[in-house]
């Protein structure tokens, strides 16, 4: 079947018509007034000949008149993949020989440089690809254009957007001219530009009536012929838009802010790791009695924070509580939510219970008893934390005899009921506590006497951070390669990592490590990810990394201890500095700052602690997972992560088989991977807080962010994205959307750091300040905006980055 009537089209036949044809066929079977035409399939386009009597013979049923002639590949108009202008249409195209040639450079377009790299980027295998070819009769509009069933810009779900030009569509699609911008919020408005208000309306009306039917906001090109009929050129989904937070049963709008960054996350989690962290998480913030929903959208964890937002008194220092691990884009989309009469106090406020419970007052005696203990007796505080997680180290594997999927799914249901009953958890929590109110209230005491870039120097070259002693303990390992140096550096990274996994590497003390740190890995909150010693790619990466470092004095030891001797020089300064212009106040941050140094450092210990049961629970969940496949209910046995723990139960004492679930479930994952932005805050209509904020002044070719470790360094940038196989030069400026403690190591090669999310307590920043390496954190889109190689000034004292 070579050529195919368009109202002969179902969506049944996506691979034989591609995308586009498809979407057609479906509005011309809803009734929709749609051009008519034919398809020349991708079966013609298999066998490499336009069938040209077949064409020539639909095209004579069209009345042989002028036509568009328009692109539609298998892998188009996609959910997740528009290819928006990625593919060739000719337009006006007239007779036979024409038609012939155009049919031809649709064909072409196929493999372009540019239809091959969006194909790339969305990790599409060329060689499942056809293009199949739309030929409709020309319409001669007086107005077309693209309207957008939601607002692409903003994200909410109750407007429309509308852009218009007058004549043909390609001048609003292509960018050729200027056009008019029509928002559809439901308000009347006068004629203005190239629609009236009747038009407007019927398009208002036309969006309604394809999302409803399609089920998902829709992308939809449409023209306005000259006798004021509206016709129809394509609708696909919007796949630019972030998932919508779940519906709620209220009618005032919630706020939710996205809490994955504060672990280095922007990748979305695995449906296993999730079900894990959202109890985890609001488990850790109701021991500080702080009671947040955690909501799954997108594959990323948001904190409802809607009841504290209209709690008269608990949104009177939310802003002030989200400097610490959120940042300052968290907290001007909080500001800014705060400022919305929707988020106005409600009467007697949303707290539920009103007055303090027993267990809150509870909880605060303890945190005034640790803090306090802590903060007096630093190192007998920093003893028994280390006491408690070489404890908690202990304690967290499974028992010997655990023979059975069902033996070790209890297991793990077990310890996700029993979420922390742990007296040690105070022995942990508290001491973490003290350090960071110790680093974080000597900037209000010594306002006018030291700037932030004096008290980051002071929290630099901090001992005690577990992270810090990790890549330390990498690089002596790198420094010992010896004769295996060449080896290291020449060998694909996931090769060592294969060769040591069978035991065929030369021992350079790999496994020694791995002992101690192996538990770690990027993202390692998510149960879902793989630890480094399952697959210790990233670790064999970051050591060439350091064997690229040859001059001794850039060396992260040399560095580290340059840092803490600066850390210290500056804290004897200010501490005189401040005595003497207010003795008491100066007398109280020297004693704070001394304090930050003792137990501010602890801060990554916590976590650190935490990887230990969780690395067990994936153990016993991987080796579920292998017996599910051994029966034939997985296809391999990390596929479990896909799932969430009922759904296992159900599959291992039930036999109920999950693989289409999971399949499904690993498509969207995939998917999400691919996202390049991730909103700081949405509303529950889809709204992105920082999109409508006021935009921030042009710059000169210098982007502004956070400053957030002192010093100032100019170098290449490298737009890093996968820690696990990058390549960092020394004297590289890292540029990255977000870090977590399994980036670490490559900061030790690294000159500077810039990063779109975070706060100054954050892991990035923190390990910044301790190797000396300026840092500017909270520069939006800068992944983006700047381009590995290129050469920019990063001032971690002005939080300025420029380029050259």
């Amino acid at each position: 079947m070579h050529v195919i009537p368009l109202s002969e089209v179902t969506t049944e036949m996506l691979d034989l018509v591609g995308g586009k044809a498809a979407g057609l066929g479906e509005l011309i079977r809803r009734g929709e007034r749609v051009p008519e035409g034919f398809c020349v399939t991708t079966e013609a386009h298999r066998l490499g000949v336009i069938p040209t009597a077949e064409v020539a013979a639909a095209y004579e049923r069209l009345g042989a008149g002028p036509v568009a002639v328009r692109s539609s590949a298998t892998a188009e108009d996609l959910p997740d993949a528009s290819f928006a202008g990625q593919h060739d249409t000719v337009l006006d195209v007239v007779g036979t020989t024409q038609l012939i040639a155009a049919i031809e450079k649709c064909w072409d377009s196929l493999h372009s440089d540019r239809a091959t790299a969006y194909r790339d980027a969305h990790q599409i295998d060329h060689r499942q690809v056809r293009m199949a070819v739309v030929v409709q009769r020309m319409i001669t509009p007086r107005a077309a254009g693209v309207l957008f069933t939601a607002n692409p810009l903003t994200g909410r779900r109750d407007e429309m957007a509308v852009d218009a030009a007058p004549g043909v569509g390609t001048a609003v699609v292509d960018g050729a001219a200027t056009v008019d911008h029509y928002v559809l919020d439901g308000v009347a408005r006068d004629d203005t530009g190239c629609l009236t208000s009747a038009h407007l309306a019927d398009l208002r009306a036309t969006g309604e009536r394809l999302q409803a039917h399609f089920g998902c906001p829709q992308d939809i090109e449409w023209a306005i012929d000259a006798h004021d009929v509206q016709w129809l050129l394509q609708s696909r989904p919007i796949t630019s838009l972030f998932p919508q937070p779940p519906a709620t049963d209220t009618p005032l709008p919630r706020v939710y802010l996205e809490f994955g960054h504060v672990q280095g996350m922007r990748q979305p989690v695995t449906p296993m790791g999730m079900s894990t962290l959202r109890t985890q998480i609001a488990a850790m913030l109701a021991s500080l009695g702080v009671r947040v929903e955690i909501v799954d959208i997108g594959g990323r964890l948001y904190g409802d924070l809607t009841d504290l937002a209209r709690d008269r008194s608990s949104r009177k220092r939310l802003v002030k509580l989200l400097a610490v691990d959120f940042g300052p884009r968290a907290q001007a989309v909080m500001q800014h939510v705060l400022a919305d009469p929707r988020f106005a106090p409600t009467s007697g406020g949303a707290r539920r219970g009103g007055a303090p419970t027993a267990a809150s007052l509870r909880t605060a005696r303890r945190a005034v008893v640790g803090i306090l203990r802590s903060l007096a007796r630093p190192d007998t505080a920093r003893i028994r934390m280390f006491e408690a997680i070489e404890q908690m180290r202990t304690r967290s594997a499974a028992p010997a005899d655990l023979s059975s999927a069902a033996d070790r799914l209890r297991f793990v249901q077990a310890r996700d009921a029993d979420a922390d009953a742990d007296d040690s958890a105070d022995a942990i929590m508290w001491p973490i506590v003290a350090g960071m109110l110790a680093a974080a209230l000597p900037a209000a005491l010594l306002k006018g006497i030291a700037g932030p870039d004096e008290i980051h120097t002071v929290l630099g070259g901090m001992p005690h951070n577990v992270t810090i002693e990790m890549d330390l303990a990498l690089w002596r390992l790198a420094q010992s390669a010896g004769d295996h140096r060449q080896l290291l550096l020449d060998t694909p990274p996931a090769e060592l990592a294969a060769r040591h996994l069978r035991g065929t590497l030369p021992d350079i003390g790999m496994t020694a490590f791995l002992d101690v740190y192996g538990h770690r890995g990027v993202a390692e909150v998510d149960l879902g990810v793989p630890r480094w010693e399952e697959d210790p790619t990233p670790v064999f990466a970051a050591v060439a990394n350091y064997l690229r470092v040859t001059d001794p004095q850039q060396g992260p030891d040399r560095r580290f201890q340059r840092a803490a001797s600066a850390a210290e020089t500056a804290l004897q300064e200010l501490t005189r500095r401040a005595r003497r212009r207010r003795p008491v106040r100066g007398s109280i941050a020297a004693f704070l700052l001394r304090r930050a140094r003792s137990l501010a450092g602890l801060r990554e210990a916590g976590k650190f602690a935490g990887l230990y049961p969780l690395r067990e629970t994936r153990r016993q969940l991987l080796l579920v997972g292998a017996d599910l496949h051994d029966s034939g209910l997985l296809d391999q046995p990390d596929d479990i992560m896909f799932l969430t723990l009922d759904e296992v139960h159900s599959a291992v004492h039930q036999g109920v088989d999950p693989r289409a679930t999971v399949t499904a479930r690993r498509a969207v994952h995939r998917r999400e991977l691919r996202r390049a932005a991730v909103p700081v805050a949405l509303l529950s209509d889809g709204t992105d807080v920082e999109a409508v904020l006021p935009a921030a002044p042009a710059g000169d070719g210098t982007l502004t962010g956070v400053g957030a470790s002192a010093g100032r360094v100019t170098g290449p940038a490298r737009v890093v994205h996968d820690p696990r196989t990058a390549h960092i030069e020394p004297g590289d400026v890292l540029v990255a959307a977000t870090t977590d403690p399994g980036w670490t190591p490559l900061f030790l090669t690294a000159a500077a750091l810039v990063t779109e999310t975070g706060a100054i307590m954050a892991h990035g920043p923190t390990v910044a300040r301790e190797y000396g390496i300026p840092a500017v954190i909270c520069v939006p889109d800068v992944t983006r905006t700047i381009r590995t190689g290129q050469v920019v000034t990063v001032d971690g004292a002005t939080g300025t980055v420029t380029l050259h």
